[in-house]
C-alpha cells in the first residue's frame, strides 16, 4: 500500500521534492490560501513549527485555489506574501488542487476511503489539516475551524511526537 512517502511534489519554486525526505517526522499537511478568513492561521502554523521542529515536526503547506478564488496568486506571489506577512519558515509547496477532477494525487490519497479509511472525505475548505505520524500514516484530521493552537491539535501532535523514531531521515538526526 502506498504511503505519503511515495509522493513527489513541487515546492513553491517548482522544484521536485520527495516526501520520503520527511520519513520519521511528524507532519501537519495543510491546504492554505492567502485571501481566506482563516489565513491568519499561517501565524499559528509557524508558531507550531518553531515550537516542535527540534523534536521532528514539520508543517507542509499546500496552497490551493479551490474555494471562492481565495488563492489566486502565482507561486511567487504566494511565497512573497507568506514571507512578508507571516515570516513563514516551514516548507511551502506549489499551488495545487485539493478536490475535484484535477485533485493532486497526494490529496486524492489523503481523502480517499480506500487509502485513508479513518480520515477520508473531501476537503471542506482552506486550512484543513492532516496529522501524519512518524511511520507515514494519517493519525488525525482537523477542519478549518480548528486553529493551530487548539488543545486537541496540540495534544495530537504531542502524542505523535512521543512515538519512537523509526527510520529517521537525515533531517531529524
Amino acid at each position: 500500500m502506498k504511503t505519503i512517502y511515495d509522493f513527489t511534489v513541487l515546492d513553491i519554486e517548482e522544484k521536485p521534492v520527495s516526501l520520503a525526505q520527511y520519513r520519521g517526522q511528524v507532519l501537519l499537511i495543510v491546504n492554505t490560501a492567502s485571501r481566506c478568513g482563516f489565513t491568519s492561521q499561517y501565524a499559528g502554523l509557524e508558531s507550531l513549527y518553531r515550537r516542535y521542529k527540534a523534536r521532528g515536526f514539520t508543517v507542509l503547506a499546500f496552497p490551493a485555489n479551490n474555494f471562492l478564488n481565495q488563492e489566486p496568486g502565482t507561486n511567487t506571489e504566494i511565497q512573497e506574501f507568506c514571507s512578508r506577512r507571516f515570516q513563514i519558515s516551514f516548507p511551502l509547496f506549489a499551488k495545487i488542487s485539493v478536490k475535484g477532477s484535477d485533485i493532486h494525487p497526494l490529496y486524492a490519497f489523503l481523502t480517499s476511503k480506500e487509502t485513508n479509511p479513518n480520515h477520508s472525505g473531501s476537503i471542506t475548505w482552506n486550512f484543513n489539516k492532516f496529522l501524519i505520524g512518524r511511520r507515514g500514516s494519517v493519525l488525525a484530521r482537523f477542519g478549518s475551524r480548528t486553529s493551530p493552537d487548539h488543545p486537541a491539535l496540540i495534544q495530537a501532535i504531542e502524542t505523535a511526537l512521543s512515538e519512537p523514531l523509526t527510520n529517521p531521515s537525515p533531517l531529524t538526526q
